[in-house]
C-alpha cells in the first residue's frame, strides 16, 4: 500500500501564494506518476497538475501559467507551488499516486486532501 499525506493548505487572499506538499510512503516502487487534483463543492474532482518519474509535467489550462509541480524522487515528495491565486482556485486539493501506461492506470492512491481557500 501507499500512504499520501498532504500539507500546506490554508486561507489566502487573491493574488497570494501557497505551496502544497505531499509525502509518499509505503510500497511505491511501481508508482510512476504523482499529481494534484482538486474538488470544489458541487464540482467533480479534476486534475490540476501531474509529474512523471522522468520529470514530464502536465497542467490544467486554468493553472498552467500560475502553478508549478515538482517532485523529489529521493524523498518521495511532490510539491505544488501556487501563485496568483484566484477565488476559483478554492477547493480541497488531493495528492494522487499512480502507475500509468498511456491513458490507463493500474493503481491509484489518494491522500485525505488539504483545503485551500482563496478569499475575495
Amino acid at each position: 500500500q501507499v500512504q499520501l499525506v498532504e500539507s500546506g493548505g490554508g486561507l489566502v487572499q487573491p493574488g497570494g501564494s501557497l505551496k502544497l506538499s505531499c509525502a509518499a510512503s509505503g510500497s511505491i516502487s511501481s508508482i510512476n506518476t504523482l499529481g494534484w487534483y482538486r474538488q470544489a463543492p458541487g464540482k467533480e474532482r479534476d486534475l490540476v497538475a501531474s509529474i512523471t518519474s522522468g520529470g514530464s509535467t502536465n497542467y490544467a489550462d486554468s493553472v498552467k501559467d500560475r502553478f508549478t509541480i515538482s517532485r523529489d524522487s529521493a524523498q518521495n515528495t511532490v510539491y505544488l507551488q501556487m501563485n496568483s491565486l484566484k477565488p476559483e482556485d478554492t477547493a480541497v486539493y488531493y495528492c494522487n499516486a499512480r502507475r500509468v501506461s498511456g491513458t490507463v492506470y493500474f493503481m491509484s492512491y489518494w491522500g485525505k486532501g488539504t483545503l485551500v481557500t482563496v478569499s475575495s
